[in-house]
């Protein structure tokens, strides 16, 4: 006896008409046809049946804040960082729970279960550690909410800023952040970075930093970034987000450059929406995407995901929480058009980014959590394409969200293993 069983499941590896036996809140058993019964059934009608969806990188203390004080004109990072400078001394720690709060329910609709956000620690009140903690418990039965201490004003430029940090970690943020770019200097930089490498070293946290986020090409704080890692023994545990200068780093230097992270086991979160909208803001013709080197660095065998990063804030006035639309615009970006490399962007929102937050018991095998989505679509690629709706989220064999289902046409009738998507899903999501 289960207590659920979703039943002839398209997985994202390929494995067809599968049935997944969901048993006290783990994955008890995957197979074609398995035996058994259940307290409900889900059949999936050759439909998609992923992991939860994960973004590594994400601002929920800035999120759905949008016009506050004022709209970002120029639509650059730097008059961004500028309006969250002038909107801190406004910010109220209910204004920012209710804000969160809200986030997370636009992610769990759209079976997004796990996010790493980064909360600003320039703020000598921290308000808005204590409110994104208080989030982080609220949310737990739904969603997994990480959190990296991010010193948004430059943990050496900022006055206090050092102490902030440690007082956060203290207070149980899980993460080391840091944006050496931002450092007055580019001696400054590399100093910060070792600094909080070796405090993340001293405390055992992992290291996620905004890391290049510029078009200049000899901002190279990545390669300061895993030499630490490497000398610190952090392998596995660092991560650089961003990553945009290498987007206009020569060949020659790049060529040395990923070698050094693959060694070093540092990761990469490249964030399509916002790279390609703040990167090559002064740029005329021909203008730069800005995005890392994503194919190169998946390539070389390095941890890749892509992240959200803001959603209706100084920075970006868009956004809904779906990582298939972030997968959607890395597919582009990056040019990743073949099979292979579209299920390697689906595997950038799902199982990529939880590799790197460490999540326990992620995953489709028996053992796992029973943390799951039914999507309208058949395979990863057409997920992408569509940004499919997510007919039923699962958490801990339980469903926690339903979407009906869309009612536009999803294949071309006539073609060889053409499906009537809408008659399946209805019967999918009922």
């Amino acid at each position: 006896m289960f207590d659920l069983i979703v039943r002839n499941a398209n997985l994202p590896d390929g494995r067809r008409r599968q049935d997944i036996a969901i048993a006290d809140g783990r994955i008890a058993a995957v197979g074609p046809a398995l035996q058994g019964t259940a307290g409900q059934d889900i059949d999936a009608h050759g439909l998609l049946v992923s992991p939860p969806f994960v973004d590594a990188h994400f601002h929920m203390d800035s999120t759905l804040s949008y016009g506050l004080p004022r709209v970002n004109e120029s639509g650059t990072l730097l008059e961004g960082i500028k309006l969250w400078g002038e909107l801190k001394p406004q910010l109220t720690q209910d204004a920012l729970i209710q804000r969160a709060l809200v986030y997370c329910d636009w992610a769990v609709a759209k079976g997004l279960l796990a996010i790493r956000s980064h909360v600003d620690v320039c703020d000598p009140r921290l308000l808005a550690v204590e409110a994104l903690l208080y989030v982080k418990e609220k949310v737990k039965p739904y969603l997994d909410l990480q959190l990296v201490a991010f010193p948004q004003d430059g943990v050496l430029r900022s006055a206090g800023a050092m102490e902030n940090l440690r007082r956060a970690l203290d207070m149980g943020v899980d993460v080391v952040g840091g944006i050496p770019h931002f450092e007055r200097t580019m001696a400054d930089g590399a100093e910060s970075v070792r600094l909080l490498c070796e405090l993340a070293a001293e405390r055992g946290l992992r290291v996620d930093m905004h890391c290049d986020e510029t078009d200049d090409p000899l901002s190279r704080h990545i390669e300061t970034l895993a030499y630490h890692a490497q000398r610190l023994g952090l392998q596995g545990r660092v991560t650089g987000s961003h990553l945009t200068s290498m987007h206009s780093m020569d060949n020659y230097y790049v060529s040395k450059l990923i070698p050094l992270m693959r060694e070093a086991g540092v990761a990469a979160i490249a964030n399509p929406l916002i790279n390609i909208t703040l990167q090559g803001r002064h740029d005329s013709y021909p203008k730069r995407r800005g995005m890392t080197r994503v194919p190169e660095l998946m390539a070389a065998g390095i941890e890749v995901a892509f992240g959200h990063d803001c959603v209706m804030d100084p920075w970006y006035g868009m956004g809904s929480g779906d990582m298939l639309e972030v997968a959607h615009m890395g597919l582009h970006v990056a040019q990743m058009t073949s099979q292979d490399a579209m299920r390697r962007c689906f595997a950038a929102v799902t199982e990529n980014p939880a590799r790197i937050l460490g999540l326990e018991g992620y995953g489709l095998e028996p053992g796992c959590r029973a943390d799951l989505v039914l999507l309208q679509a058949r395979d990863p690629a057409e997920a992408i394409r569509l940004r499919a709706t997510r007919l039923a989220v699962v958490r801990g064999g339980r469903v926690i969200a339903r979407t009906p289902a869309q009612t536009a046409a999803l294949a071309l009738p006539g073609r060889p293993g053409h499906v009537d998507f809408m008659s399946h899903a209805q019967q999918a999501s009922g």
